[in-house]
């Protein structure tokens, strides 16, 4: 099936590509080189995923926190929709996408209040730190110490511990997927639910991710190797559980979060999406799958020029929110 055609025409517009056809830097790179390159990246992806929307749904509420990251303060955005309810109540805690080096609260500004509203329950956008400033593991233990700090704060939150759930979009589903096996590891408190939108779930085989008519979007196989050399330096493992949970052995699939997984047909990460989707149901957890054929990897950020991707949000959030029985 053909690219969605407003999706088609915003991808000719912003071809992320067009730097990774130039020299990327490598591991070895000087910092300013790659102080550089990764600035001109966030800023075409900045220029790409900033919309204003006249028709936004309003939310009763929209408050900048701080949350505890790993190693000190990380920003964070709470979205409360009207008739949330009073007391404790579900809630989403979200993580953006962007490879652990690009995007931020206000690039998934929409998404979160669109989820939001749609779920009936308060999301949690936190803000982790990214690469290559910060390298493996520091965007997991930052997404790891958000959570437990959401715990702790339940009461000031009003958030119910026992119907939090975890989501996220390709990095952010991986550091979600990550949280939900980690706390199974370590005999946590865990996740009640796991959201995620076209997951990134590992980083040890990148070529085969490269598919040649996703050139133009938000992914292509330079980017995949630019994120890999960003985010793992020389000591990290690719096969660590923590960033390719999908190859944790299968005991760690057993007794996880009840799952719904966003997959979209242009996309070099839906194979594995949908391969951890079906480890998730072997080990008995219940999972269920959205594919959206003529989506492109990363079309929930682009609800300002696309209303099948408003739609997409809005159908997340009610399966999420009649999981958490917000709905």
């Amino acid at each position: 099936m053909a690219i969605d055609p407003k999706l088609q025409d915003w991808l000719n517009q912003f071809q992320l590509p067009d730097l990774f056809n130039q020299s990327t830097p490598d591991k070895s790179a000087p910092k300013k080189e790659w102080k550089d390159f990764v600035d001109r990246l966030r800023s075409k992806f900045y220029q790409a995923t900033r919309a204003w929307e006249s028709d936004a749904p309003e939310l009763a509420q929209i408050d900048n926190i701080i949350v505890d990251g790993a190693d000190g303060p990380l920003k964070a955005r709470v979205y409360t929709p009207y008739a949330v309810g009073i007391g404790q109540r579900p809630a989403i805690l979200y993580f953006h996408g962007g490879g652990f080096v690009i995007g931020d609260l206000d690039g998934h500004e929409m998404i979160c209040i669109r989820l939001a509203q749609a779920a009936r329950c308060r999301v949690i956008s936190v803000d982790y730190r990214l690469a290559p400033e910060h390298k493996f593991p520091a965007a997991h233990l930052d997404a790891m110490a958000a959570y437990e700090w959401v715990l702790d704060k339940c009461d000031t939150l009003n958030v119910d511990p026992e119907r939090l759930a975890v989501c996220g979009d390709s990095a952010g589903g991986n550091l979600a997927a990550f949280i939900c096996q980690e706390t199974r590891r370590n005999h946590a408190p865990e996740p009640s639910y796991q959201l995620l939108f076209y997951p990134l779930l590992q980083f040890v085989d990148i070529k085969s991710k490269g598919l040649t008519f996703q050139e133009g979007s938000f992914l292509s196989p330079g980017f995949f190797d630019f994120c890999k050399n960003a985010y793992l330096d020389e000591t990290a493992d690719p096969m660590d559980v923590r960033i390719s949970p999908l190859f944790a052995p299968e005991a760690d699939f057993s007794g996880l979060p009840p799952a719904h997984v966003v997959l979209c047909g242009w996309d070099p990460l839906k194979a594995e999406g949908r391969a951890y989707a079906d480890k998730l149901a072997a080990a008995g957890v219940p999972v269920t799958i959205r594919e959206h054929p003529n989506m492109v990897h990363g079309f929930m950020n682009l609800t300002s020029i696309s209303v099948p991707a408003r739609d997409a949000i809005a159908d997340a959030g009610e399966i999420v929110g009649k999981a958490l029985g917000s709905l």
